[in-house]
């Protein structure tokens, strides 16, 4: 399975990596956090001298230049689609449909108090079971639609007070 991973270089430099180019360098382990790496008859030596596993950014110090490289896998990706940010201080009032789909069942109603993680429906959709949770606490202000009802990619679901 060829996975893709999206980088930020220095948060202005954008591109795509997929798992294959990753096989394909030529990278050997000089140290704990110390690699060479050969790429297209080019050497490369490669530190990495921060790092925030939460926010998945680096700091790396590539033939004596330092950068700052930031990685989403399509999680990542999806999960700041649909608003919620890992660790973030925003506040999520609304959630969503993530994908076109059909409700399957709904956990909660209006004025249901709710913590993190709290599933709050599941979602069919393209024959999976898409289990959605609470991103935060609060009280349930609003649900729209119920069992059965088919919903449309970007469709207002829950509402938070």
């Amino acid at each position: 399975m060829n996975i893709s991973y999206k980088v930020k270089v220095n948060n202005n430099s954008e591109f795509e990596v997929t798992s294959q180019d990753i096989s394909a360098l030529d990278s050997v382990k000089v140290n704990n956090q110390s690699y060479h790496i050969l790429d297209n008859n080019t050497s490369y030596k490669a530190e990495i001298l921060a790092s925030n596993f939460n926010k998945k950014s680096y700091t790396v110090n590539i033939n004596n230049n330092n950068y700052t490289v930031n990685i989403e896998n399509d999680l990542d990706q999806l999960i700041k689609s649909l608003g919620f940010e890992i660790g973030a201080s925003k506040k999520v009032n609304e959630i969503k449909a993530p994908m076109p789909g059909l409700i399957l069942d709904v956990m909660v109603k209006p004025g249901d108090e709710v913590s993190v993680d709290t599933p709050l429906l599941i979602l069919e959709a393209m024959k999976m079971e898409n289990s959605i949770l609470s991103p935060r606490e609060g009280i349930i202000k609003s649900v729209s639609g119920g069992k059965g009802t088919t919903v449309d990619k970007g469709e207002l679901l829950i509402e938070f007070e």
